[in-house]
């Protein structure tokens, strides 16, 4: 990487002068409440060619009371010991929560503990570490990402590098720094500037959170120390080429770019493997030069590779993943080595009468995802961040849109090994997108960042797409800065202008539409092609409010806001920074005119889950049905949001504890891989199957039930399922004599009449309606409202329960079985289980459910299982807890046999 590549000469200010300038005393911070952070074991620089040490964790401190000078700070014998100790990817602000300076900053107001004024001057990072550099070793300090907002890097003493340089979230840097290392201590110092995202190409979380006061000021990705000898590889990356429709064959490539070290010309022998296959080819370098070493089909008898695994999205097949490991050898010994992992499969797009169609190895790829939010602070918990990916992959949802929150390079691993398919972009409401304000520092910037992004994820399969706007496109100008970016990267996939409906000179239209909505819809909106209806590729909508369960509000919600619940125009904290949605307004009013008016905040929740299970059900379902739609087909759609990046009540299919209620099991329902389900808008029945082979002999059951559990209608008629699409299978029977609110139970059975899907809806006479001449960005207003009060009439239902437990490996499995034994006809209604940890215990989370919040009627047996980490429970013996809309709570125990 020749671009911000800097060798630097030692300086000439000896130690004993750097060390006369550190002042005399630093001001110890203010003492931490609880627990700190520890700093670990000092870390060493590489001693041997090939070798690389990340830094493992930093001292931090304000410059407001570090107030020496970056030689002197950066000096080895800088006594540093007052200072904060943080982690090695932290932010400002999260190397202070991680000293417990604020307390819980997800409960209650305690995030406006931290004071923004904090934050308004640079703060400093510096790492003291040993160094025994042999003769001939080159040794390079690397940024894997940028210093938020700018950064002034300094090494034993002398200044790397300044903030007219190290700028931005995301360029990556790589510095020479073999003639500053010494033997024996050295020390890094980095000095980070204030951020704001309004100047600043940062990363910013606009309306999705309270802000975080620091505005993400810092490092969040690795520093490093890199060894090479006279030679080192850099920029691996692999190409694979499918002949389409046939997939008997790819042709690999393999580069990597061999950059001379040296002052003097040098020959190299670069030699590697890409899966079994061996290569080598030598390279002669002039001084200090770099050249791109391609090894293809051409050149390279076996990178035609003959019946390739095939990397699939998970519905449409497997994850094989290939390894790439190259070596460079100067005079026999090795110089230096790289390695990736890459997939064998093929990406386009198209547009599909207007909307963006994806195509994955040939064939058409509905996109029914969410929007990713990183965590607040910007920190890297690999954990938590693999659970979210195995709820997203059990959720059926194959898709997740990173808008302006590229994740560390371990979240792309996690995806491809889940057959998650990823897309990436800028973010909008920010300098990203207030193009008028760019000057030539900021379009270097914004071309640096495109360009080092796509060169770190180009290698995955999972990436699908990058957007270079989100609610702007850019112009002439800034396109180009973006494409010959892109270009420079060797990106292959698509790239999009916009998420909204706005084109670009070279790209023209992207296919996408962002008419809303942000905010409350009921299940009947997704079926109309109007604004965020299914048609097209919708780039972001969803209904808004998403409360989770009282467990889990009681984590971050004080009683006082909890209770707070009933009132919908009462401001709150864990909603919005924005005063559109701060408040829950229209989607309380419309919760009171559907299912009637809460008495307290527990019918809030209890009334929530209904609401969020309907509407995100409808909305993937739509969506799924009208992929076949020849007219005006749904070719994606974003739900908004997947995540939480701090607790919030809204925009969420799993909470930020990572518990799933019912917007996730809506969801989880529509997005089962062979799955039928009911139109609300001309009431027909369709079966959606995501698979690539056609499912014959299938038949549909629709059966409808009254209130009181009175069978008015029982049909069953043939269906096969089309590949890859869907098929309508008649229209749900409409009998007479149906109370107002009323049920629907579909199962989808094989020839042997086995249930392969069950689809339970509770439905009304009465329409919801929607005033579309109100509609606002992201609203529609409802004139008239379905009535489904009569759920809160339902009998009591007896339901006999039974659970035990199994462990295997690290997880452990709990069976759940329910049985509705009433002696009547009574529906046992939206049934929950849960797993504690022993009886009365904290909820064990997270637990991936089979399914949850379930409907069966009398005679009818339902199988959950909830599977879970061992260790979560701490010791505990697992219990579960039952409870329904209309079945009382029950508690059994779940004994590991």
């Amino acid at each position: 990487m020749t671009r911000r590549r800097a060798p630097w000469l030692a300086g000439a200010v000896s130690l004993a002068l750097l060390l006369s300038a550190i002042p005399g005393a630093n001001a110890a911070p203010e003492p931490a409440a609880g627990p700190t952070y520890q700093l670990g074991a000092t870390p060493a620089a590489p001693a041997r060619a090939a070798q690389t040490t990340t830094i493992p964790d930093w001292r931090l401190q304000s410059s407001a009371v570090a107030t020496g000078t970056g030689a002197a700070i950066s000096a080895p014998g800088f006594n540093d010991s007052s200072w904060y100790a943080v982690p090695k990817r932290s932010t400002v602000l999260a190397g202070l929560i991680a000293n417990n300076k604020y307390g819980d900053v997800n409960f209650g107001n305690n995030l406006q503990k931290a004071n923004r004024n904090d934050f308004l001057v640079p703060w400093w990072y510096r790492r003291s570490f040993t160094a025994d550099p042999a003769p001939g070793t080159h040794t390079f300090l690397k940024l894997n990402g940028g210093v938020i907002s700018r950064g002034e890097v300094w090494l034993n003493g002398t200044k790397i590098a300044g903030t007219d340089t190290v700028i931005g979230a995301y360029p990556t840097y790589e510095f020479d720094v073999t003639s500053l290392l010494r033997k024996g201590d050295n020390a890094l110092a980095i000095r980070a500037n204030s951020a704001d995202q309004d100047r600043d190409l940062i990363i910013h979380f606009i309306d999705w959170a309270q802000l975080p006061a620091d505005r993400n000021q810092g490092i969040f990705r690795d520093v490093q120390l890199a060894a090479s000898g006279a030679v080192s590889l850099r920029d691996l990356r692999v190409d694979t080429d499918l002949p389409l429709p046939s997939l008997n064959h790819a042709d690999i490539t393999v580069k990597v770019n061999a950059r001379n070290n040296t002052n003097a010309p040098v020959t190299a022998e670069v030699s590697g493997t890409a899966g079994n296959v061996g290569f080598r080819q030598t390279v002669s370098l002039a001084a200090k030069e770099t050249k791109t070493v391609s090894f293809t089909p051409a050149n390279t008898v076996g990178l035609r590779f003959l019946n390739p695994q095939v990397w699939w999205p998970f519905q449409m097949g497997g994850q094989p993943m290939y390894d790439a490991a190259l070596s460079a050898a100067v005079n026999g010994t090795v110089a230096d080595t790289a390695k990736t992992s890459f997939g064998v499969r093929e990406v386009s797009s198209r547009l599909n009468k207007g909307g963006r169609e994806f195509s994955v190895n040939g064939k058409p790829f509905l996109v029914r995802g969410g929007g990713w939010a990183s965590d607040l602070f910007l920190r890297t918990d690999l954990r938590y961040l693999q659970d979210q990916m195995n709820l997203v992959r059990s959720m059926g949802m194959n898709t997740i849109r990173l808008e302006g929150k590229p994740e560390n390079d371990e979240f792309y691993d996690m995806a491809d090994r889940a057959g998650v398919m990823l897309i990436t972009g800028w973010e909008c409401c920010s300098k990203w997108e207030k193009y008028s304000s760019f000057t030539a520092e900021d379009n270097r910037v914004a071309g640096e960042s495109a360009e080092d992004e796509a060169k770190r994820i180009r290698n995955h399969p999972s990436m699908l797409a990058f957007m270079i706007g989100s609610d702007a496109a850019p112009g002439a100008g800034l396109e180009k800065i973006y494409l010959d970016a892109l270009n420079r990267a060797e990106w292959k996939q698509p790239v999009i202008s916009s998420a909204k409906a706005l084109s670009s000179p070279q790209l023209g239209s992207p296919g996408m539409k962002m008419d809303g909505p942000y905010w409350w819809e009921p299940p009947n909106y997704w079926y109309n092609e109007q604004l965020g209806g299914a048609a097209g590729f919708a780039s972001e909508i969803g209904p808004g409010p998403t409360i989770p369960e009282m467990d889990e509000l009681k984590k971050f919600l004080p009683q006082g806001d909890i209770n707070k619940l009933t009132d919908y125009n009462a401001t709150q904290y864990h909603l919005s920074r924005s005063d559109t949605f701060n408040k829950l307004t229209f989607w309380g009013t419309a919760l009171d005119g559907r299912y009637g008016k809460p008495a307290n905040a527990a019918e809030v929740v209890k009334k929530a889950q209904l609401a969020n299970y309907e509407t995100n059900r409808a909305q993937f379902e739509a969506f799924g049905r009208d992929w076949s739609d020849t007219n005006k087909p749904a070719t994606g759609v974003i739900y908004w949001m997947l995540n939480n990046a701090w607790p919030t009540m809204y925009w969420h299919l799993y909470d930020y504890y990572l518990a799933t209620g019912g917007s996730y099991f809506g969801a989880k329902t529509a997005l089962r891989p062979l799955h039928v389900q009911y139109s609300y808008d001309d009431k027909s029945i369709a079966v959606v199957n995501t698979g690539l082979a056609d499912v014959p002999g299938l038949s549909v059951q629709a059966t409808v039930f009254n209130l009181d559990g009175t069978v008015k209608a029982d049909e069953t008629r043939p269906v096969s399922a089309k590949a890859n699409g869907s098929v309508r299978a008649g229209n749900l029977p409409q009998p007479s004599g149906l109370s107002t609110t009323y049920f629907t139970r579909l199962l989808l059975k094989d020839g042997s009449g086995k249930v392969l899907d069950r689809n339970v809806y509770w439905l009304s006479t009465k329409a919801d309606t929607l005033n579309y001449g109100s509609s606002t960005w992201y609203h529609t207003p409802q004139s008239g409202y379905a009535d489904l009060k009569g759920l809160n009439n339902l009998a009591a239902a007896s339901v006999q329960s039974s659970a035990k437990s199994t462990v295997d490996g690290e997880n452990t499995k709990t069976t759940v079985t329910l049985t509705n034994n009433s002696s009547g006809k009574q529906v046992g209604f939206f049934v929950r289980a849960n797993i504690r940890k022993g009886a009365g215990g904290p909820e064990v989370l997270p637990t991936d459910w089979s399914d949850n919040y379930v409907t069966l009627w009398p005679g009818e047996t339902l199988t959950l299982t909830g599977t879970y980490r061992t260790a979560d429970l701490g010791g505990a013996t697992p219990s579960v807890e039952i409870n329904g809309h209309n079945v009382a709570k029950q508690v059994l125990p779940a004994p590991i046999r």
